[in-house]
């Protein structure tokens, strides 16, 4: 057993709440400024254990839901110059190791898109976890990482006349959850 101490710790399954989540990203856009977008659609399930280093996460993002608040470059994300969403639908992830790292967890994990797979490290805070007003308990996590797009095949991109790129190959991911446990997994759970 680990002697990581996660204050209201708690054994169990736990799904992501997407009404209260947000899957997003950030890219340098003309080499001079960053464009943040996110995804409306996406499930997730987080699985609690005894030592919270044996723990896991899965999850699966709809990619037809980007939303960069421009409709004209959304659907040109959407596209398969992009992320081809009708050829490749779905992003997931499903995490291989957590360990104490930074200032709190490194959850390693395998990230599909397009049909490619690469592992992948994500900085995790969690947050707290705690009672909700409707009787259940919630877990917070902050997770933040970076990908190279070209690496899943994305590689669209167009030379700019004074040098660089229109889109950085680099994604910042960012990721603030809350998860709801299913009381049925907790241990003295009826």
């Amino acid at each position: 057993m680990s002697n990581l101490e996660i204050p209201g710790y708690t054994v169990g399954t736990w799904t992501v709440d997407p009404v209260h989540s947000e899957v997003g990203f950030v890219v340098r856009h003309l080499m001079v400024s960053k464009v943040r977008g996110g995804f409306t659609s996406f499930e997730g399930t987080i699985s609690t254990a005894a030592d919270p280093l044996q723990s896991t996460v899965v999850g699966s993002v709809d990619l037809a839901s980007i939303t960069t608040n421009n409709e004209q470059r959304d659907a040109h994300l959407r596209s398969a110059d992009f992320l081809n969403t009708e050829g490749d639908p779905k992003m997931t992830f499903r995490s291989t190791a957590l360990r104490p790292g930074g200032s709190g967890l490194v959850c390693e994990g395998d990230l599909t898109i397009r049909g490619i797979t690469h592992p992948v490290s994500l900085d995790v805070e969690v947050n707290g976890i705690g009672p909700d007003p409707y009787g259940g308990t919630r877990l917070g996590v902050s997770a933040s990482g970076q990908i190279n797009r070209a690496d899943y095949g994305v590689n669209w991109n167009a030379a700019l006349e004074g040098g660089g790129v229109v889109v950085s190959d680099k994604v910042q991911l960012v990721l603030e959850i809350q998860a709801v446990l299913d009381k049925a997994t907790s241990p003295g759970a009826p």
